[in-house]
């Protein structure tokens, strides 16, 4: 995953940061290329997609390697890097993280059966001032605060009111591909957009590159949900004419390294009006804010979500009680401070959520466009929507101190 400069604040309240940035490569820039049809008298060609090792010389090297005479190549090359800019809280810093590393580092510091996996809930019963959640193998957890982080089709949200995530008619194929002996692909993310087709190649570090592939499938592409196989096959064959180099990063990438998700998103006008909290329950991550992924936000703004939503309920639980007051009373202190500090995360991160969700939704529609206005303003606005995705990453969510 994507983790731009507002998530490593977030990592680095939590104390994790720096030993994650020790194994993941910061990402010196972004490189986007835009995919074009070029007519002539000669017939109509189509440019295919080139190696990044190729951006990194000059046009002539790129020209060459897509093997086709100069005159009938058209194509829009976009170069933008990661550096400060004047009131930007300092320079940005954008690394693609494996998932593993990133749950390992978090889970390390926990004490022992503090996370239970595999426990999809069922359903929320009301007891007094706790919450009893029924899980799928007939468990009960009783709790004081429930926090439902459990993706897109959370449980908990749809128990605050929340409707289904909507679906985008987008979909997206993401795989992580491992190169023994190392990769040519530098420090640099790469995009390519053409064709209703939008891919790239982002390095985690010098042996291993993730790579992504969005588009809108038809009836018969979504049968390849369950069939890694198929995924691969399909991610080869909208590639286009390219160098062997890049067919092996999705041909070497195993089976069970890949994977295919129809993209969602919650209507923004729901957060607007919805119950991100009730009583002692909110919501938090893909729960709270699914987002398509075009931002590459929506694990970061999951990591801010838990940085406020600590700082509220670390307010919330260190007031003393009342010693004097009956143990049911002190309970119901308890209970009100903490639907309080839900209700106060709820405030500071409902527009969050919002921003982050709309803005994300319209770069993707653009970007993935392929009509003649969205190719316009994909190809002749680079530089507005690479100064969105800094913006939206320029924010500090704050840190973690003892109450």
């Amino acid at each position: 995953m994507g983790v731009w400069t507002n998530a490593w604040r977030a990592l680095d309240a939590l104390g994790v940061g720096e030993s994650l940035r020790q194994q993941h490569n910061q990402l010196s820039g972004v490189l986007n290329i835009a995919i074009m049809i070029c007519e002539s008298h000669c017939g109509l060609f189509h440019l295919p997609l080139p190696l990044p090792i190729f951006m990194k010389n000059n046009f002539r090297d790129l020209i060459s390697a897509c093997r086709l005479p100069l005159q009938y190549q058209v194509f829009q090359l976009q170069k933008y890097h990661l550096r400060p800019k004047e009131n930007c809280n300092g320079e940005h810093d954008v690394r693609c993280v494996q998932r593993k590393l990133l749950l390992d580092a978090l889970l390390k510091d926990l004490p022992d059966g503090t996370i239970r996996y595999s426990s999809k809930v069922v359903s929320i019963e009301e007891s007094g001032y706790l919450k009893l959640v029924h899980l799928a193998d007939g468990s009960i957890l009783k709790t004081k605060v429930l926090v439902g982080c459990d993706g897109v089709n959370s449980m908990v949200a749809k128990w605050l009111g929340f409707k289904e995530p909507a679906f985008t008619r987008r979909s997206a194929l993401r795989g992580c591909a491992y190169f023994k002996n190392g990769h040519a692909f530098g420090h640099k993310f790469n995009q390519f957009f053409g064709k209703g087709v939008r891919s790239g190649f982002a390095p985690c570090n010098d042996k291993t590159v993730y790579w992504f592939m969005t588009f809108t499938p038809s009836s018969k592409e979504k049968e390849m949900e369950h069939d890694p196989t198929k995924m691969k096959q399909f991610a080869l064959g909208n590639l286009g004419k390219v160098p062997d180099q890049v067919k092996a990063v999705i041909e070497i990438t195993e089976l069970d390294s890949s994977s295919y998700a129809q993209l969602r998103f919650r209507h923004p006008w729901e957060l607007l009006w919805g119950n991100i909290s009730k009583d002692n329950v909110c919501v938090a991550g893909d729960a709270f804010h699914p987002m398509t992924p075009d931002l590459g936000q929506g694990g970061c703004a999951a990591m801010e979500d838990g940085v406020v939503l600590a700082r509220c309920l670390a307010e919330a639980l260190s007031k003393k009680q009342n010693n004097k007051a009956e143990e049911e009373e002190a309970e119901g202190e308890e209970f009100n401070r903490i639907k309080m500090g839900l209700e106060k995360y709820a405030k500071e991160r409902r527009y969050r959520g919002i921003d982050l969700i709309t803005s994300a939704y319209l770069i993707g529609f653009i970007q993935q466009g392929n009509g003649k206005v969205l190719n316009f303003l994909r190809d002749k606005m680079p530089a507005f929507f690479a100064g969105i995705l800094l913006k939206k990453a320029d924010f500090d969510c704050g840190k973690l101190s003892m109450p």
